[in-house]
Order: C-alpha cells, then structure tokens, then sequence
C-alpha cells in the first residue's frame, strides 16, 4: 500500500499541471481556434497558464491565513517569526553569543570522535545545511528585499539572523534528540520526528502527530519549488544576462542541472555531504572575496550606506506602515535565506556524528550568522553602495520590475568588477546546485517517513522533473506557492520548539557544566 501511495504522490503533484491542458485540446473554443491563427504561445507561457489556474487561488488562500495583519498591521508569520527567535534567545541566555567560540572549535574537528553514532561529521551536517540556506536567497532574495523595502530591510535581515542563531540551535539539538538509526545505520532525524514522539512524550500525542504529518507534507512541496524550481529559474536568468545564448536554450541547462543533481542525490546524505563540504567553502570563498574587493574600492561610501540602512529602518518619516513594510521584507527574505525556525536543517544535522545533541545544536547556530550576518549583509552593502536598489538605468530598472534579484545584484558588482558577472555567474550556479542537492534530501526525508522506503526513487525522479520544468517554465504561482510554504514550515516546528523547550534548556544547561569543567574528550 506505501508503494501505491508513494507512486501516486508523483501522479498528485504533476496531475494539476497535466489536467489543464489536456481539457483545453479535448474542448476547443472559438478564442482557441483564433489564437491557433495567430503566433502559437510558447511551452513555457502554455504551462504557466495552466498552474496559474490552479495556484493562484491557493496562494491567495494561504497568503490570508500567513499575511493576516490583525496584530499592528503586522503579517502573522511575521510575529510569529520575529517573536520565536526572540523569546528562545532570552530563554537560552544568548547562547548564540556564549557559545560561539566553542562551535568553531566543534567544527574544526576538535571534538569529533569517529565512532560516535551517526553518518557525517559535524562539519559535513554544517556545510550540508549550509547548502541549503547559502544560496540564491543570498544573492536574490537581499537584492529583492531591498529594491522593495529599501535599504532598511536589510538592517532587519541581520537582526533575524542574529535571534535565528538561537531558533537554529534548538530545533537541531531536538533532531539530534529524538533521530532515528536503523540497522544499516542510516540516520532520520528533524521535526518529523520530534514533533511526534517529543509531544507523545508530554501527552500530545494526537496533536504531535498532525504537526508532525503537516510539517511533512509542506517540506516535500517546499522542496520542490523554492529549493528546486526557484534555483534553476533564478540563476539560468543571472546566468543568461552573461551568457545570452543560454536564453535560448533554457532546457539545456535545466537538463545539465538534472543530471548533476541526480548523480549526488542518489547516493544519499554521505555523497550530499562529501559534495557540499568541497563546494559551500570554495563558492563562498569566491563570493565573499568578490563583496570585499567591491566594497574596498568603495570605501569611502561605506559609512553613508550603513548609515542610510540604518536609519530608512528605523524612521517613522512615512509613517507607520512603511516602517512595517520595511520590517517584513527584511524578516520575510531573511527567514527564506538562513530558514531559521523553518526546522529543515535539523534534517541535515541529525546525520551527524555525536552522542551529544546540544553539540550539533551548537555548530548549528554559527550558520544564521554565515548566511545572514556575513553573507547577506555584504550582498545587502554592495547593494546600497552600487544604488542598484533605485538606479533609474533601464537595465537595473527591469531586473526590479521583473524581481530578479540575482540580476540586479550582478549589475551592481559589474559596476566595480566588469568581469565580474563571469565569477557570478560561477557563484550562482554553485549556490543553485548546492542548495537542491540539500533540500532533495530534506523531502525525501520527509517523503520516506510518510510512505515507507519505496518513495524514495519515486520522489527523486519527481525532483528531477521539476529540476528540469524550472528551466523551461516560469511558473511564478507554483514558486510563490512553494516560498510561502518555506515559512508555513516554521508553524508546526516553532510550536514543537516551544513545548519541547525546556527540555532542551536543561540539557543545554548540563552540556556547558561539563564543558566548563573539561569532561569532553577532545582529539588533535
């Protein structure tokens, strides 16, 4: 039965894009048969048409339920992000800040043990799950951020990521908690897990079930458009600003990305982690370098941005509603970026190597702080510097209209660097790939839990064809969809975190005891 359900989850997903069409050639109209005389629509705008039909009044439905601004004129996901990270940081005494200098010396290998229990180590389960939040977001999502809320978004970007270190720290130290290891020692761990046996555990056991079904079932859709379909169309767009050709040919590239991402996520977390260990150090490395020589030769503009970013986000000049309209741009593309209270990075991290889950939660929190407060705020400071956000040029004008971030942040660098767009290009590609090698992890995590081992081939090769789809067809409803699904996610896993709290504080609180007093072995 698992085997019949898990096969059609490939039928469900691809049944509304294959309905509309074949109704629309079984009952031809008169407007069909004229438009048939003129120029015939290409595959891509047919195919957006049709999941328009679908997703648009499904977006409209959950954007009403996760943009409703009763509270301030506030948006609920909104507050209820902003407010979780918060709450969780005063809780655990800001251990984002007191155990940041231990993380480091986590990473570097300093306490990994080989025969510990798990499948990577702690650097491989931070670089996976950096894969997945060092991406596109880094790139598009700041660019988009601030060319609609102005550069004050980006002050609000690095306050979230700053919280979200403690909101990271303890939704990994729950998938560490409560993973599960079979006989052949492969690792399933994340908020699946924890939110059903952590709440069965604190007699929620009904409750902890359909959180844990909801959070299941919004991750393999989420997986499929924002880590997926968004990756591909966003970097063929950058890429195709340096490379025209490759506009004509988008299913080339598709095809190619589909091809690459299938031979690494075929080999499971250990491959996707062996991958991503080369990759997150070696594109953040060029990224990075890149942000530094822009900004060095701007030096001199640096204090007037970072005084602009700062005062457009905390003015009233416009009032009220613009200081809110700035602050949910900020939290919402800061929340897509380092997915911090989204729970899917606690997937990556109960693979790891320990019997210590306040340590993997600990190496955790550093990667708020990589993706948001490094990274994004040297995107969001190349940004302000260049003028990219309200350059009235044509070329910076239509990357805005059509909100392409990764477009717009590639111009921005071309400005100082004209060979620039090259390296980006390079970046962008690297970032896409990596971050769907990791969310197809995530998804088929979560598909296996629901349907049993047999889904797993079944939504591998339902990835691929979205991989590909997302070369050839905008299909902007479908990923609009998937995005709000990425922070419906932090509905069900936020709620566990609360109630699954004060178990983690007290293990937090018997983990840096024995820390202080040096009972961990340590290793050269």
């Amino acid at each position: 039965m698992r085997h019949l359900f898990a096969s059609g989850l490939l039928v469900l997903v691809l049944l509304p894009l294959l309905a509309p069409p074949l109704l629309a050639h079984s009952q031809p109209t008169a407007t069909q048969n004229q438009s048939q005389e003129t120029e015939p629509l290409s595959f891509a705008k047919r195919l957006e048409q049709k999941t328009d039909v679908v997703f648009i009044p499904v977006n409209k439905a959950f954007n009403a339920v996760l943009n409703w601004s009763g509270i301030g004129g506030i948006p609920l996901i909104v507050l209820w992000l902003f407010i979780g990270g918060v709450s969780l940081t005063l809780w655990m005494k800001f251990i984002n800040f007191r155990a940041f200098g231990h993380a480091l010396h986590v990473v570097r290998g300093r306490y990994d043990n080989p025969n510990e229990t798990g499948e990577v180590t702690h650097f491989q389960a931070l670089t996976a799950a950096l894969s997945a939040t060092v991406g596109l977001g880094n790139i598009a999502m700041v660019a988009i951020a601030v060319s609609i809320g102005g550069p004050g978004a980006a002050f609000w970007m690095v306050i979230v990521g700053l919280f979200g270190m403690t909101a990271k720290f303890t939704e990994c130290t729950l998938g560490q908690m409560y993973r599960k290891i079979d006989e052949d020692g492969v690792v399933s761990g994340g908020p699946m897990h924890y939110l059903r046996d952590g709440l069965k555990e604190r007699g929620m056991a009904r409750l902890g079930k359909t959180l844990s079904v909801l959070f299941m079932v919004l991750c393999v859709l989420a997986s499929l458009g924002g880590g997926n379909m968004f990756q591909v169309g966003q970097s063929m767009g950058a890429i195709s600003a340096t490379i025209p050709a490759l506009a004509q040919y988008g299913w080339v590239y598709g095809l190619v990305m589909a091809v690459l991402v299938g031979v690494v996520i075929i080999g499971g977390i250990k491959r996707i982690a062996h991958t991503t260990e080369k990759i997150v150090p070696f594109m953040c490395g060029i990224y990075v370098v890149a942000a530094l020589f822009v900004l060095i030769a701007n030096f001199s503009l640096i204090p007037t941005a970072i005084a602009t970013i700062i005062t457009s986000a905390l003015s009233l000049k416009a009032g009220f509603g613009a200081f809110v309209a700035i602050m949910v741009q900020g939290i919402q593309r800061a929340v897509f970026s380092n997915e911090a209270g989204v729970g899917s990075a606690a997937i990556a991290h109960s693979a790891a190597r320990t019997e210590e889950p306040v340590r993997e939660g600990i190496v955790a929190l550093l990667e708020p702080f990589i993706d948001t407060v490094l990274v994004c705020s040297m995107t969001a400071l190349v940004i302000v510097v260049s003028g990219a956000y309200d350059n009235p040029d044509p070329a910076f004008a239509a990357a805005r209209s059509a909100s392409n971030g990764a477009l717009l942040t590639s111009l921005a660098f071309r400005q100082t660097i004209s060979w620039f767009p090259y390296v980006l290009s390079l970046a962008v590609f690297l970032f896409a790939f990596s971050t769907m090698i990791s969310w197809s992890y995530y998804g088929e995590r979560c598909a296996t839990l629901m349907f049993g081992p047999g889904a797993s081939l079944p939504y591998k090769v339902l990835f691929l064809i979205f991989t590909f789809l997302g070369s050839v067809a905008s299909a902007t409803q479908i990923i609009a969809f998937s995005n709000t699904l990425i922070l419906a996610m932090s509905l069900p896993n936020l709620l566990g975190c609360y109630i699954l709290g004060p178990k983690v504080k007290a293990a937090l609180n018997t983990y840096m005891s024995k820390l202080k007093a040096g009972k961990f072995q340590t290793f050269p």
